[in-house]
C-alpha cells in the first residue's frame, strides 16, 4: 500500500519529505513485525541484537559498553536489557577483573540454543519486506548512501 493511503495524506512538500516520512513509517512498521516475531521466543528485537553480538564474541566475553556501541538501536538501555537476559539465563554477567566498575557479559548455552531455534525461522524474519534480491540490494545501497 502506498504511503499516501497508509497515512491518509495525499500531498507532500517534495519527494524528499515523502521519502523521509515513508522511511519513518516503514521503520515503525518493520519494528512492529519484529516484535511480533520475537514474542513467542520471549525476547525483544533489542535483546535478540544483544544475543547476536554476544554469539559473535563467543566464547569470549564483552563489556556492556562495547555491546552498546555495536547495537542497532544505540538508545537502548543496555544495562536493563542485560539484567533481563541474565534473569532468563540467556547470558551471564560478571565483574570485569581489570575494571571493577565494568561488567563482562557472556552468552550462555541456553542463549546459544535459543539463537539456533530462531535461526530455523530466520528466513521468515528476513523477508518481512516483500522485495526481490535485487530490490533488497538496491534499498540497502540507497540507505547506505543516504547516511553519507
Amino acid at each position: 500500500m502506498k504511503i499516501e493511503e497508509e497515512i491518509k495524506q495525499s500531498k507532500f512538500i517534495d519527494p524528499f519529505q515523502k521519502a523521509g516520512i515513508n522511511l519513518i513509517y516503514t521503520t515503525n512498521w518493520l519494528l512492529g513485525k519484529q516484535q511480533a516475531f520475537f514474542k513467542p521466543f520471549g525476547i525483544t528485537p533489542q535483546q535478540f541484537n544483544i544475543l547476536r553480538i554476544l554469539k559473535g564474541q563467543h566464547p569470549k566475553s564483552i563489556s556492556a559498553t562495547e555491546v552498546k556501541s555495536r547495537m542497532l538501536d544505540r538508545n537502548s538501555d543496555v544495562s536493563r536489557m542485560v539484567d533481563r537476559l541474565v534473569a532468563k539465563k540467556l547470558i551471564s554477567k560478571s565483574v570485569c577483573p581489570s575494571d571493577k566498575r565494568a561488567s563482562d557479559i557472556l552468552i550462555t548455552q541456553d542463549g546459544l540454543e535459543l539463537l539456533k531455534t530462531i535461526d530455523k525461522h530466520q528466513n521468515q524474519l528476513d523477508h518481512f519486506l516483500d522485495l526481490t534480491e535485487n530490490e533488497a540490494i538496491l534499498i540497502s545501497d540507497l540507505l547506505d548512501k543516504s547516511r553519507g
